[in-house]
């Protein structure tokens, strides 16, 4: 990570807000602006949140972590919602009703529809659909084109709620991130996941580590896993 200057911690008090503003580096289907909070200097890292928008612990996390900061950190960009439609709408998909991990151009993507559960000891069948193309989503090729733009040595995608830190390429990063939080380490999550950001990435040359958050109380996040996403803003991580 870089060794610029670590940004400065704000005081609690000002918390609630945002120190800096956002670029938009594209639009969703609804016409919501897609932001990224940008690095000062070389874009090191990447990490974005609710790609699917029924798991909002990811943002409100992330967000914690960067409203901590009083300036931009020097390597990591930060995208708080990457389908926001979805999160506002309270739903996994877009408002098209695709699953955004399932709509990147990679070898294996597959036209159709993709089940998920409603809960964890539920059965997959709540039905989404991969898209009518491989990238026929406007976020979708938003966040293509911005990977593009500050071609990031790693991106950690934020999901929920399998517990683990999910790296295909085995990375010391990885490795980091698993021994930092207590959470498994696997090269996997145990399916198939055609069209997924991190098929799209082993495809292109791009590191992706998948982090994927507990079914804790929102707290314990707070408490456990936004340290860890504060470490990584400021290159500080163990």
């Amino acid at each position: 990570m870089s060794t610029a200057a670590v940004p400065h911690r704000r005081p609690r008090a000002q918390w609630g807000t945002l120190p800096w503003a956002p670029t938009t580096y594209g639009r969703s289907v609804l016409g919501l602006p897609l932001e990224v909070w940008r690095p000062t200097g070389r874009c090191e890292l990447l990490l974005f949140a609710s790609i699917h928008g029924e798991e909002p612990e990811t943002t409100w996390a992330l967000s914690r972590a960067l409203r901590q900061l009083d300036a931009p950190p020097a390597h990591a960009a930060v995208v708080l919602a990457a389908n926001p439609d979805g999160l506002i709408r309270g739903t996994r998909g877009n408002a098209n009703g695709v699953d955004l991990n399932r709509n990147f151009p990679s070898s294996n993507w597959q036209a159709g529809d993709v089940l998920s559960r409603a809960t964890m000891d539920a059965p997959r069948d709540v039905v989404l659909s991969t898209g009518t193309a491989p990238a026929s989503e406007p976020e979708t090729r938003a966040l293509l084109a911005l990977i593009a733009e500050l071609r990031p040595d790693a991106v950690i995608a934020l999901h929920a709620p399998l517990a683990c830190i999910d790296d295909a390429n085995g990375s010391d990063l990885g490795r980091r991130l698993a021994e930092r939080t207590g959470m498994p380490f696997v090269r996997d999550v145990g399916y198939p996941t055609p069209g997924s950001f991190g098929s799209w990435g082993a495809e292109h040359g791009v590191p992706v580590i998948t982090y994927e958050l507990p079914v804790i109380a929102p707290e314990d996040t707070m408490a456990l896993h936004v340290p860890v996403f504060v470490e990584l803003l400021t290159g500080t991580l163990p």
